[in-house]
């Protein structure tokens, strides 16, 4: 990967998803006064869902800068449709994975207003998949897009170790 298009990505990544999975809800967390609580069930939980999240998330960025030549950004998306790694199994795995980054600050925090905000979020993201990504991929895809869109679930896989 070139230094421009890690720059990209790296830009990307600090003011998208770390606004929606990393400064809202802190600001949240701040704003209600909770904090992370002590070691047990939801802490674990917590911090599994903050690291599979983040994990998710850095594997789709790479995707897209390998396979795509490009980053998660509409304005520089990438020239080819990426259908594989983690895109083998749910269309939109980038999206899953900033919902487990914002999870795991709720089940850390055990915060109710992190839960609401959570709820808010999926509902943002599948209203924005729904009315811009996918009419822009079938556009700029067509039959390929189409293909794949009924080999691989949007949110959830289909089948385990199936292929796009």
């Amino acid at each position: 990967m070139n230094a421009l298009l890690l720059f990209k990505n790296l830009l990307f990544t600090v003011v998208v998803p770390g606004t929606f999975g990393v400064y809202i809800p802190m600001a949240i967390l701040r704003s209600t006064g909770a904090q992370a609580g002590g070691v047990g069930l939801f802490w674990f939980l917590g911090f599994a869902l903050l690291m599979c999240g983040s994990l998710i998330y850095l594997i789709c960025v790479m995707e897209f800068a390998v396979r795509g030549r490009a980053t998660p950004a509409p304005i520089d998306a990438p020239r080819r449709l990426v259908v594989t790694g983690l895109y083998r199994y749910v269309r939109n795995p980038m999206y899953v994975g900033v919902l487990a980054v914002v999870m795991g600050w709720t089940c850390l925090a055990r915060s109710l207003e992190l839960l609401g905000y959570a709820a808010l979020l999926a509902l943002v993201f599948h209203a924005f998949i729904r009315l811009y990504e996918e009419p822009t991929l079938r556009r700029n895809f067509g039959e390929e897009y189409e293909r794949y869109c009924a080999s691989v679930g949007r949110w959830l896989p289909r089948r385990i170790g199936g292929s796009a």
